[in-house]
C-alpha cells in the first residue's frame, strides 16, 4: 500500500510539473504550482520529514501563491 501512494504521489508531482511549463495563462500556472507544493508537502510527510512538509505547506503553497496571484494581478497584458 506504501508503495502504491508514493507512486501515485510521484506520478501528480509529474504531471503537475509539466502542466506548469505548459500551461499558457499566468493564473492558471500559479494555481497549479500551488497544486504541486502541496503533493511536494505531501511527499515530505511520507519520507517522514514533517518540517520540510510544513515549511513547503507554508511557504510554497501559501505565501508563494499569494504572491504570485498579487503579481499577476498588479500586471497589465498587452493584447494585439
Amino acid at each position: 500500500m506504501d508503495w502504491t501512494l508514493n507512486l501515485l504521489l510521484l506520478t501528480l508531482l509529474l504531471a503537475t510539473a509539466i502542466a506548469v511549463i505548459r500551461i499558457r495563462d499566468l493564473l492558471a500556472a500559479a494555481i497549479v504550482f500551488s497544486a504541486y507544493s502541496l503533493v511536494m508537502a505531501i511527499l515530505w510527510t511520507q519520507l517522514r520529514a514533517p518540517d520540510l512538509a510544513l515549511t513547503e505547506a507554508a511557504v510554497g503553497a501559501g505565501v508563494t501563491t499569494v504572491l504570485f496571484i498579487i503579481t499577476i494581478y498588479r500586471t497589465v497584458r498587452k493584447e494585439d
